[in-house]
């Protein structure tokens, strides 16, 4: 996880604050590692190739999103690692400005833990996605120790999340678990099937490709043999005299 400026509210705002212009690029500094980023786009691309038809969401990864009832020149900002809005358009943004989204904020948080940020995305982050952006679910990673934890949001405040027998936390808003794969946070469809890439979608497209060339050519093979054994008996009775087609 990385850490963006966020600057204490102040009391004395003005109540003609204006609202700063809703063309603001992000402001997040790169991650942390290798891992993180890895893990990042490992969710993007599997929700957005499992949701490749729809057309009311939006998801993205290390992007800030900016908010404020009292925005101040950008003041009050924060950058998860990965997030998703639901009821919204599908398109290309420079950030997530919630006064240019009808005030939405992200139904989904992820957060990916490091030394530095951990403490944060437990404490603060938690109440600040609680309190003010009330985001529905909200999951953490650390993808080096596999701590994995979630929450649903009931009645304002949130509760922990049980995992299933397959160690998946179910998540409400997707309507899909996540959970650990080969070290890293995947989704999983609610009867527990791991969501593919596009790669892995296309691996498994061409093995069944080859394993289907595979079975119709033992068919033909089989079949040839039959065929081969057929003329060998029919050759062999009329040898002997004896028409095959009496047989």
């Amino acid at each position: 996880m990385t850490l963006v400026k966020e600057l204490e509210p102040t009391q004395d705002i003005a109540e003609d604050v204006i609202f700063p212009p809703g063309d603001l690029y992000s402001d997040e500094p790169p991650l942390e590692t290798e891992l993180h980023l890895r893990q990042i786009i490992l969710l993007l691309e599997c929700l957005k190739w499992l949701w490749r038809d729809r057309n009311d969401f939006y998801a993205a990864g290390n992007l800030t999103i900016y908010y404020s009832p009292k925005q101040r020149k950008s003041e009050f900002f924060r950058g998860p690692d990965f997030f998703v809005v639901l009821d919204t358009e599908r398109k290309t943004r420079k950030s997530w400005v919630v006064w240019e989204e009808d005030g939405k904020y992200p139904n989904v948080i992820v957060e990916i833990l490091s030394p530095s940020t951990a403490d944060t995305d437990k404490d603060y982050k938690k109440k600040l996605y609680q309190n003010t952006f009330r985001t529905y679910d909200y999951f953490w990673f650390d993808p080096y120790t596999q701590e994995f934890a979630g929450f649903h949001l009931v009645d304002g405040k949130y509760q922990p999340l049980e995992q299933n027998n397959q160690g998946h936390l179910w998540s409400q808003q997707l309507g899909l678990s996540i959970g650990i794969h080969q070290g890293l946070l995947r989704f999983f469809t609610p009867e527990g099937q791991l969501v593919p890439t596009p790669e892995e979608t296309a691996e498994s497209e061409r093995q069944q490709k080859e394993l289907a060339e595979e079975t119709a050519e033992s068919e033909r093979q089989q079949k040839e043999l039959a065929q081969q054994k057929a003329e060998k008996l029919a050759a062999k009775l009329r040898e002997m005299n004896i028409d095959p087609d009496t047989i």
